[in-house]
């Protein structure tokens, strides 16, 4: 599984933010769900940010390997979306990322180092 994140700051007033997330849920995200090879999308509201610029949004769409993932990128509907993102004012708010095979730990279980990560 290949995912791809969007982090979306929350906008300087509250008009802002909801007029933002507004348009994210009825314009943006119905074109990233066009996205050919897209497993699934969750997004999800942020409740509270801890450290850094206060959150508003975090989207994580996920794709069966990361050759899809490459594939959805160079997609027009994925251009679309690119460019509707620009349109609603996300792209000053945006932080984007690829995530790495994930591993889960759990607190009763023990932790391998990871290969390469020197001590």
């Amino acid at each position: 599984m290949a995912r791809f994140i969007a982090l979306y700051r929350t906008p300087e007033d509250d008009e802002a933010a909801a007029r933002f997330e507004a348009d994210y849920r009825a314009t943006h995200l119905p074109l990233v769900l066009q996205t050919p090879g897209l497993v699934d999308v969750e997004v999800s509201r942020v409740s509270r940010t801890f450290v850094g610029a206060p959150l508003l949004l975090m989207a994580v769409m996920s794709f069966a390997d990361e050759d899809s993932m490459k594939q959805a990128m160079r997609s027009p509907q994925w251009q679309s979306a690119g460019a509707n993102l620009v349109e609603i004012e996300g792209m000053d708010l945006v932080t984007m990322a690829t995530l790495d095979d994930s591993q889960t730990h759990r607190p009763d279980s023990s932790i391998a180092p990871d290969k390469g990560v020197s001590s």
